[in-house]
């Protein structure tokens, strides 16, 4: 898939210069999260290219296994937990993760550790029915090399599930409380059926070709609709996180 390719490249730490923070410690953080506000907690290093999942009732709850608990992943990417999430979702996931990572790359060290990202997507439960479900993610840089070391992302089902279908992705300043960038992403509204459709291929991760063959157009009438595509979404100082998201 195209945009985990991209995202790997900017998560995984390629330093020489090797991060010194304790991981124990801050598996126990993971874990006082889980027990503490019953959220699937996931600590990813992007050191080790591991991660580590706790896993409260709440797991249960949208059907995942329990029984290593916590669980060892060789990838930064929990992939048990992320296949449930709805297909529109996941692919909305990835861009906001992208252009989170965008901005907190532009920003002074030592405000990094204000913002935050916070969505509500749509998960599958035990009974293979969608919930919407609230997700925070934090970065933590290391001191040593200033990459980034650790990204903790926390699941819990949302206390109200009666909103309209459409999940919010938002980027916080958490000192401040404020909504620094707060999307939508309701491709409903903006793109094309066509366009619906080569995106739903896309975030599959089908190549132009593949997707071409898939509708029986051209490559470079798909290669169209995806610039007309990122030309919709675009918002500001951000265009190019979705332009490394599709290429």
């Amino acid at each position: 898939m195209e945009i985990i390719e991209k995202l790997n490249n900017k998560l995984l730490d390629q330093s020489s210069r090797k991060c010194k923070l304790d991981i124990e410690e801050y598996k126990q953080r993971a874990l006082m999260y889980a027990e503490m506000e019953g959220a699937i907690s996931v600590l990813s290093d992007m050191q080790s290219d591991k991660s580590y999942v706790y896993k409260p009732k709440t797991a249960w709850e949208l059907g995942l296994n329990m029984q290593e608990n916590p669980s060892e992943i060789n990838s930064i990417w929990e992939e048990e937990i992320i296949k449930k999430i709805h297909p529109d979702d996941r692919l909305k996931k990835y861009i906001h993760e992208l252009r989170f990572y965008e901005l907190m790359d532009s920003m002074d060290a030592e405000i990094r550790a204000d913002y935050s990202v916070l969505s509500k997507i749509r998960m599958e439960d035990k009974n293979n029915e969608y919930r919407f479900v609230k997700h925070r993610m934090f970065y933590i840089y290391s001191p040593d090399n200033g990459k980034l070391r650790f990204a903790l992302c926390l699941y819990q089902i949302a206390m109200d599930q009666t909103l309209p279908s459409v999940s919010d992705f938002m980027i916080i300043n958490m000192a401040k409380g404020e909504v620094i960038v707060k999307d939508k992403l309701n491709y409903q509204n903006i793109l094309s059926k066509r366009e619906l459709e080569i995106l739903k291929y896309v975030g599959e991760g089908y190549a132009s070709k593949e997707i071409a063959g898939f509708l029986s157009i051209s490559i470079n009438t798909v290669s169209r609709h995806r610039q007309n595509i990122l030309e919709k979404l675009k918002v500001k100082n951000s265009v190019q996180a979705f332009k490394d998201s599709f290429y």
